[in-house]
């Protein structure tokens, strides 16, 4: 998604140079979203992106590796030879993390490529047993595929709820219950020992507890693709991610990173972000592009975004919380449809929205305008989000 944008928006904002856009897969470059849902579900066999890359002049080398970057030379070196840049945008996004000592075992799977949702296709087909190992985002979003599908779904948890790293316990807790409603069953404090292969297989827990399994599927987290810049005299943070500036620029001279692979320094939020969603990679290369071109100069900074679909529920988010000093609750999370607002001096910086869609629409506004609400009437989910501005 960043390296395409990339190309795209260069061309949008007048470019007129050669572009050259590699990448690992075969495929034609796809949104990742469908995989977790239509394809997935075989309602579709690919979700290629409908852009002409001949008519825009951008030249596609898929099926390549790049194994390393030499910025003294200006080349990035590849499977078949090194490949010379006057600008280069790194665009490698994540890669799933894997189960320790699951690697190769027949029936364990990961959900992060088209390759990978084509081959979960049959599994879902032939209403097996699924253990899904991690309750975060893919692992949530998965289980809803598989019980749509009709299997029976156990979801493995180490924390003590669903998306324990992403939200806190207090708003996670409803959604736990979504689970069990929708006949899927959590097992929270709960870590895999080993996956015996099987027909069926075994999932053997911690405590001793055993898990028939036709087939295992593991969402607990993915990290920066940037392994191959070993070497490089890159800069890359803890994580592993290339630490771009607020224009996306990294420590090498010409070379920027947009999307999963590239933390950036928000002054929104008095930190460095690293955001591995969508609309991430989608608002960066603008921002890469503009910045390349000379179009603009204006930091990026934007408020993040994203969204999941799971159990029924349209679930989406905008900012980040970690600074809030408040949180207020807008309807019942008993319920089918709540929001939650978080605050910093009355200022919102985040929300979640279950089901609202016009909380998420107003309430991102807001976000993005850093404008003051009164508390109480923010927190009246009869009053619209606009209406509690001070």
């Amino acid at each position: 998604m960043a390296g395409v944008q990339t190309a795209v928006a260069l061309r949008e904002q007048g470019f007129t140079g050669p572009v050259t856009l590699i990448g690992a897969e075969p495929h034609q470059p796809y949104d990742r979203p469908p995989l977790s849902k239509a394809i997935l579900l075989g309602k579709a066999e690919d979700s290629a992106f409908e852009i002409d890359f001949e008519d825009l002049g951008i030249e596609l080398r898929l099926g390549l590796d790049v194994t390393g970057l030499r910025a003294a030379d200006r080349e990035i070196d590849t499977e078949t030879g090194p490949v010379a840049y006057d600008v280069l945008v790194l665009a490698t996004g994540a890669r799933p993390v894997t189960l320790p000592g699951t690697e190769g075992v027949p029936g364990v799977h990961l959900l992060r490529t088209l390759d990978d949702a084509v081959r979960l296709g049959p599994v879902l087909e032939r209403r097996h047993s699924v253990v899904v190992v991690g309750a975060g985002w893919i692992g949530a979003e998965f289980a809803t595929a598989a019980r749509e599908a009709g299997c029976a779904v156990t979801v493995v948890e180490a924390a003590d709820l669903p998306l324990a790293g992403a939200l806190p316990a207090e708003v996670a807790a409803p959604m736990a219950e979504w689970y069990g409603a929708n006949g899927a069953e959590l097992l929270t404090h709960a870590r895999v020992l080993t996956v015996e292969p099987g027909a069926p297989g075994r999932v053997v827990l911690a405590d001793g507890r055993e898990l028939p399994a036709d087939a295992v599927v593991v969402g607990i987290g993915a990290r920066p693709a940037t392994d191959w810049l070993t070497g490089s005299g890159i800069a890359l943070d803890p994580s592993g991610a290339v630490t771009a500036d607020d224009r996306l620029r990294t420590s090498l001279p010409d070379v920027y990173a947009v999307g999963d692979c590239a933390s950036f320094p928000s002054a929104r939020y008095g930190e460095r972000l690293l955001v591995h969603h969508w609309d991430n990679a989608l608002q960066g290369p603008r921002a890469v592009a503009a910045a390349i071109t000379g179009a603009a100069d204006a930091p990026y900074d934007p408020v993040p975004y994203f969204w999941s679909e799971q159990f029924g529920r349209f679930v989406q988010y905008a900012g980040h919380h970690a600074g809030a000093d408040e949180l207020l609750w807008r309807g019942d999370p008993a319920d089918e449809a709540w929001s939650v607002l978080w605050l910093r001096e009355g200022v919102p910086v985040a929300l979640l929205a279950v089901g609202r869609p016009r909380d998420l629409a107003q309430g991102r506004k807001l976000i993005e305008a850093a404008v003051p609400v009164d508390p109480e009437r923010a927190a009246d989910p009869s009053v619209p989000l606009k209406a509690a501005v001070r």
